[in-house]
């Protein structure tokens, strides 16, 4: 997952990227509230872990902005506020989960894992379009350009987490996950040859690649 982590404490800070990190998580770093509201708003993440004792905008406030701004991307508080009334503000401010410092990274890591497992608002769309790329959830119908694609159920579902992510990343573990319900790596190259199968029909009768490979991370779907 990509996640956007609001920390201004150094050593909390390098101590949770670098578990994230060793995760597979890639894990953007704002120390400031201001900042982290900017690339909240502007960038696509999975999850946000944001701290409520901010410099230039507090936690709280922040959250509340990004809400505002009509971006549903799950959050968890990670701060040591941590009073009843203090947890309340949080999940009511937006937040969707609330841990208090001291932590175990473990936790974390768990309820961040969680919260990425949650179906996003966006999903209860009926339709997906990129480009002249057209998914249709109801009829289980691909089309491009008017041209109805013959996919397999597998490939139908692969390409629906792509382009549920479009513009974004998604890693090879992630769709591991999401399509095979795989939650260790087995080895295999199931993931490269269904893409294979799937580039065939989507991009290569078309004048314009839609799933691009990036390299040692995953792929991701845009014109």
């Amino acid at each position: 997952m990509r996640l956007l982590l609001v920390e201004d404490d150094p050593r909390t800070a390098d101590y949770v990227v670098k578990g994230l990190g060793e995760a597979g998580h890639i894990c953007d770093l704002r120390r400031d509230g201001r900042d982290a509201l900017f690339a909240a708003t502007r960038d696509a993440y999975d999850v946000i872990v944001v701290d409520r004792m901010l410099p230039g905008l507090d936690g709280l406030s922040m959250i509340k902005a990004v809400r505002a701004a009509g971006v549903r991307t799950p959050a968890i508080f990670l701060t040591s506020v941590g009073g009843v009334d203090d947890r309340v503000e949080g999940l009511e401010a937006g937040g969707d989960d609330y841990l208090v410092k001291p932590f175990a990274f473990s936790e974390l890591l768990a309820r961040i894992n969680a919260l990425g497992r949650r179906p996003a608002v966006q999903e209860l769309k009926t339709t997906l379009r990129i480009a002249d790329l057209e998914m249709d959830l109801i009829q289980r119908r691909v089309t491009r350009q008017g041209q109805v694609i013959d996919l397999q159920p597998r490939e139908f579902s692969l390409l629906e987490v792509l382009m549920r992510g479009e513009g974004r990343v998604i890693t090879r573990t992630m769709l591991l996950e999401r399509v095979w319900d795989f939650h260790f790596d087995p080895k295999t190259s199931v993931v490269e040859t269904h893409i294979s199968r799937l580039r065939a029909k989507i991009d290569r009768p078309f004048e314009t690649t839609l799933i691009h490979t990036v390299r040692n991370t995953g792929y991701s779907v845009h014109d």
